[in-house]
């Protein structure tokens, strides 16, 4: 629903609500990398980048292989994360540019305002990306602490396209409600991100904190400090996630020398896959199909590690498929948080990381695009797609060097179906030969639309309450 006469005061975070706590509960930090591809990851089979840090943190820890972002792109998927929901029953589409009337509406439930109610110090350090009019950015969100910027660190006067397709503004960079740069070169952002987050532990680790460290790299425009400059293989895109993988370390080291290590949470993964359009500039979601922008596997599939010394397994790796819709119960049920009061779509995948099962913590996954457009489901070793527009690479202008190359656009024209178990390229439509899986599939594709929509099919769900949209 559209939401008018809007004001602060009406809208009271869960944390204002209720009043605080003290909790005994675990540390929670989320790390998230910005359209970092699957393969970009040396446990996830990176052949030319070197990540000792992340590597040893899947050792220490728990990898998923079938971990899925909620929407291939920047600000519903982070939309997804903090909120526990599809993007699209609270109305976060795309990704938001500067100046938008949109932006996540404070009378949703963050993670941020779950563990706040816990007694948590909060924080963000990196990129928001889910509107920055006041009203909407990270301190009415639940975090005590923000430094970072409020959207893609392309969006700035320095972008490839400026003039013929855009006309940004200053990118500026906040701390708390204040901005107190505007930012003409990034090379040190890694840098300042990780000062800023370990300095953040260190004043909250006698009491419990969330820290959400949302690094606005390895998306263009590339960046890296000369300490990282030239040292990978894989060129600079190589450097950029050699960083992020030292990033991780300095986060892993403070924990332990502050002796909280075992009592904290961390968590690895990215928003999206890699934006193949920049080429040499992009990463990989090998061995998967297409990449961000699209519900091919390539597009939503992405490195996760979770470790948590006192509670989760040693070296596990998990295949079953988990959203990135389920991380807030997931950390919610770790926590002892109360769940939002509201209709939620993620569930806890606990059970599933601790090993009490083998199940999926939901029957099937659903993938949304643009505003509402249902492309796909997943339920086990199978994913079916429905006939949509999707973009793809045209082979004849690749991207290079920090510029773009071009798309075309195909029609999906008829359904396809596929295993992913044995193909997890997709290449082979077996829509044919598994008309039974196909039926159950849509059965469950109709009933998601019978609840939040399909615009591809001229349906209303009934459930969405689209409350990002606020004028």
């Amino acid at each position: 629903m559209l939401l008018t006469g809007f004001s602060l005061s009406a809208c009271m975070s869960l944390a204002d609500k209720i009043k605080p706590e003290p909790s005994d509960g675990p540390n929670v930090v989320l790390i998230l990398t910005d359209d970092q591809g699957y393969r970009d990851v040396g446990v996830f089979g990176a052949p030319h980048i070197e990540t000792p840090n992340l590597d040893r943190l899947a050792g220490e820890g728990v990898k998923l292989t079938s971990f899925y972002a909620a929407q291939a792109i920047c600000s519903a998927s982070r939309a997804a994360i903090l909120t526990g929901c599809y993007p699209n029953r609270i109305g976060i589409h795309n990704a938001l540019m500067p100046d938008s009337d949109i932006g996540l509406n404070p009378s949703e439930t963050t993670l941020a305002e779950l563990l706040k109610s816990r007694g948590y110090a909060t924080a963000i350090i990196g990129k928001w990306h889910l509107g920055d009019r006041p009203e909407f950015m990270p301190l009415n969100q639940g975090f005590d602490e923000y430094f970072g910027i409020p959207y893609s660190n392309d969006m700035w006067p320095n972008h490839p396209q400026q003039g013929t397709v855009f006309n940004f503004g200053p990118l500026p960079l906040y701390e708390n409600r204040k901005v107190i740069d505007t930012l003409t070169d990034q090379t040190n952002l890694t840098v300042e991100i990780t000062e800023r987050a370990t300095d953040f532990i260190k004043r909250n680790h006698d009491h419990p904190f969330f820290l959400y460290i949302a690094h606005p790299q390895p998306h263009v425009p590339l960046f890296v400090s000369d300490r990282f400059r030239g040292k990978s293989e894989a060129g600079l895109y190589g450097d950029v996630i050699m960083e992020i993988d030292w990033s991780v370390g300095q986060i892993m080291q403070t924990l332990k020398e502050l002796g909280i290590e075992k009592n904290t949470v961390l968590l690895f993964t990215s928003d999206n896959g890699p934006w193949l359009a920049y080429g040499n500039h992009a990463g990989s979601a090998l061995p998967f199909r297409e990449g961000k922008g699209t519900a091919w596997e390539g597009g939503h599939r992405e490195p996760f590690i979770i470790r948590y010394p006192e509670k989760l397994p040693v070296g596990r790796t998990l295949d079953t498929p988990v959203m990135a819709i389920d991380l807030l119960p997931t950390l919610a049920e770790i926590t002892g948080s109360p769940l939002p009061d509201k209709v939620i779509d993620g569930k806890s995948a606990w059970k599933l990381l601790l090993g009490d099962t083998a199940e999926s913590p939901q029957k099937a996954y659903f993938f949304y695009s643009k505003v509402n457009e249902l492309h796909a489901v997943r339920a086990g070793r199978w994913k079916l797609y429905f006939p949509h527009n999707y973009r793809t690479m045209d082979g004849q202008t690749p991207g290079k060097d920090g510029l773009p190359g071009e798309y075309r656009y195909v029609d999906l024209k008829k359904e396809a179906l596929y295993d992913l178990l044995s193909d997890p390229g997709e290449t082979r439509d077996m829509a044919q030969q598994r008309p039974g899986v196909v039926r159950e599939l849509e059965h469950l594709a109709d009933g998601m639309r019978s609840r939040l929509g399909d615009s591809l099919k001229g349906v209303q769900g009934s459930e969405n309450r689209d409350a990002g949209a606020i004028h």
